[in-house]
């Protein structure tokens, strides 16, 4: 599939990440620490941690872990400081990256993120260098078979919700970022599964890849997205069918 799908850049980059059910559980863990620490540990009165739950339980995430992380954030329990930074810069092709990081030591991370973009045949930019490139919204992947558009459509029809399209046969879902939790408690308790679900950056215009440059970005990405203070990478690469398979190939 093409890069100019949104759900089909994000569902290469969610594929990766899923695998390593442990390094996602804690990165859960930090979100929800942060969210309790800069909104209040009530998730029905800090959107942003109210997020954060909804993905630990979509994870399978014990109902103690997270508890505990809102403990901590909320000072209850002593914890780790984490700190928000993002990382913007470029990949092979001229492709614009976002990574988004908490950590406790910032002279520990910036050198190894850069490292990773340098090694990686890119190159770490001024912050607001590529942030541009991207709209922040809600996007809810419902699985196919279920459903009709129509449907959900019909379901939504009072909601804060951008667009609704038939991908791959899912049914994918664009809210804004204040929509999101709503949305996706409402399509929840309808009994849908979701292939994904998250607020991510889309990217405004994608940059198509030859072999060569698709390559090198997709080990960039996967290489920041390993590194254990990143929480999200985003990117507006545009990788077609026939060049995904070869180096699909040759792995």
């Amino acid at each position: 599939m093409s890069g100019h799908s949104k759900w089909a850049t994000i569902k290469r980059k969610k594929a990766t990440v899923d695998a390593k059910r442990g390094a996602l559980f804690t990165k859960i863990i930090r979100e929800i620490t942060v969210a309790a620490r800069t909104g209040g540990g009530d998730p029905d009165m800090n959107p942003r941690l109210r997020i954060a739950v909804m993905k630990a339980k979509e994870s399978n995430m014990p109902n103690d872990n997270i508890e505990r992380a809102i403990k901590k954030g909320s000072g209850n329990l002593d914890g780790v400081q984490y700190e928000e930074i993002r990382y913007e810069g470029y990949g092979s092709g001229g492709v614009a990256i976002m990574a988004d990081c908490l950590t406790d030591n910032r002279n520990r991370t910036t050198p190894e993120i850069r490292k990773i973009f340098s090694k990686g045949g890119g190159n770490l930019g001024e912050t607001g260098s590529v942030a541009y490139l991207f709209d922040r919204k809600g996007m809810i992947v419902i699985e196919g078979g279920k459903v009709s558009e129509d449907e959900v459509l019909e379901m939504l029809l009072e909601h804060d919700i951008e667009d609704v399209k038939t991908e791959d046969g899912n049914i994918v879902v664009t809210t804004s970022p204040e929509g999101y939790g709503d949305v996706y408690e409402l399509l929840q308790q309808k009994g849908l599964s979701f292939a994904m679900s998250e607020i991510s950056y889309v990217p405004q215009i994608s940059v198509p890849l030859d072999e060569d440059k698709a390559g090198q970005c997709l080990r960039l990405i996967e290489q920041l997205e390993d590194h254990d203070d990143v929480q999200n990478v985003y990117s507006n690469y545009d990788i077609s069918d026939e060049v995904m398979e070869k180096i699909n190939e040759e792995q």
